[in-house]
């Protein structure tokens, strides 16, 4: 019998824990070939959340419900780094607690690795029902431009939400990537992935954590992690302003030729050159200091997360048998 474990970051969902607890049971009492094991990952939460990963764990069969709880809000894509990095099962599913991920999807995500081959199968929305309008046009605009300007392939409405193999698991744990985007991880590491497509779900209770300018931070931090393409437009763009300058002089010499008697003072020539320039060296400045901070960042080799309790147990907390 295969086990498949759910990693389930949460932050500030108390509602929720006992809510999912309950719908991945009645899934799985469909499925009599697989246990499962949920390993809620408590990304600093403020409210109960941690209080309700331990009463869920305390009345649920002994070993399904595991949590840990790190020390404070290192942010979702820690959570899941942590959770991953601590998972054993033989499949491994992600997941959101708030149920907008609907576990119904998991029979099709098994039939997929099971029985057509696939090593990971991956939650598509083909709707966003309720989502705000501008919202949905921004992620549409993020799909387009962030599949122009790297070599990743994002498929727009894809989610975090995926089963994967044991091999796709190590894969995504191999890298220990400090400023970490999973989707585009997902696309890196490869595999053969199937899509699964459903129509958006609404929160089952509590309220969503991600604002409009959260969703903007986490596009852009997406775009700085995999794309080089700012640096290569810095490099573009010092060959565009040689060339204008230098259209700009010899247009200059030729009036000069032309009309040599035309009073010139060059005050707002020089002007405009100077605050473009200006402007341009800036702007050049800030793309590099902002792949620069990452650098720096990264080569500080600090953890990801940092754990403060779990009830998740390692090989080394297990009991060791005694030799003869």
């Amino acid at each position: 019998m295969k086990t498949i474990e759910l990693i389930v970051p949460c932050y500030n969902e108390e509602k929720c824990i006992e809510l999912f607890y309950n719908a991945v049971r009645e899934v799985f009492a469909k499925l009599p070939d697989f246990d499962f094991i949920i390993t809620y990952v408590d990304d600093g939460s403020r409210d109960n959340t941690l209080n309700e990963m331990k009463r869920t764990a305390a009345a649920a069969v002994e070993g399904t419900v595991q949590y840990i709880a790190l020390s404070r809000n290192f942010g979702k894509e820690s959570a899941i780094y942590a959770g991953l990095s601590k998972s054993t099962g033989d499949y491994v599913a992600l997941m959101d607690a708030d149920l907008q991920h609907p576990p119904k999807l998991l029979v099709q995500m098994i039939d997929a690795i099971e029985k057509e081959g696939y090593d990971r199968a991956t939650a598509r929305r083909v709707s966003r029902k309720g989502e705000p309008l501008i919202r949905s046009a921004f992620s549409k605009a993020f799909y387009s431009v962030i599949n122009h300007v790297t070599v990743l392939d994002l498929i727009s409405g894809s989610t975090d939400y995926c089963l994967m193999k044991r091999t796709v698991v190590d894969s995504i744990v191999s890298m220990p990537e400090r400023e970490r985007f999973t989707k585009g991880i997902y696309s890196w590491v490869g595999f053969k992935n199937k899509w699964i497509e459903y129509e958006n779900v609404e929160r089952a209770a509590g309220h969503t954590k991600w604002s409009f300018l959260g969703l903007l931070r986490y596009a852009y931090n997406g775009f700085i992690a995999f794309a080089t393409t700012p640096l290569r437009g810095v490099v573009y763009l010092g060959i565009v302003i040689t060339i204008v300058s230098f259209w700009y002089a010899v247009s200059i010499g030729i009036a000069a030729v032309r009309n040599p008697l035309a009073p010139r003072t060059g005050y707002n020539s020089i002007m405009i050159v100077l605050l473009f320039l200006g402007g341009v060296i800036i702007t050049t400045l800030g793309v590099i200091g902002e792949y620069l901070a990452r650098i720096y960042m990264e080569v500080k080799n600090r953890p990801i997360y940092i754990e403060r309790e779990t009830n998740v147990e390692t090989e080394k907390d297990k009991p060791q048998k005694q030799s003869d």
